[in-house]
């Protein structure tokens, strides 16, 4: 599956047996998902992740240009961080999967 090879590439482990999944739809209808691989966030903590990353349409075909470049990376991951709970973790965003990581 091409995000998890492009997850894996940013040095990500792969989807553990036991994570946690919680699924939704974009406003377009397209199935997407949030993959808690940490297995320590709360499903109501995730739930209201892919909330916010629905509302904000951060799921899809996304294309990156490094600055200067004369070239777009299309489906390149999106890393950042996210707090929940009392916790930081890694975010990395391809496609419509958002993966949960510790930081």
């Amino acid at each position: 599956m091409i995000q998890d090879e492009a997850i894996e590439e940013e040095g990500m482990p792969p989807v553990r047996d036991d994570a946690i999944i919680i699924e939704g739809q974009t406003k377009r209808g397209k199935v997407c998902k949030v993959v808690d691989n940490t297995t320590t966030v709360p499903r109501s903590d995730l739930q209201a992740l892919l909330n916010d990353l629905i509302e904000q349409e951060l799921f899809g075909p996304s294309g990156l240009s490094m600055a200067g470049g004369n070239t777009i990376s299309i489906g390149t991951p999106q890393s950042a961080h996210v707090q929940l709970g009392d916790n930081i973790y890694r975010m990395i965003v391809v496609g419509y999967e958002a993966r949960i990581e510790e930081f």
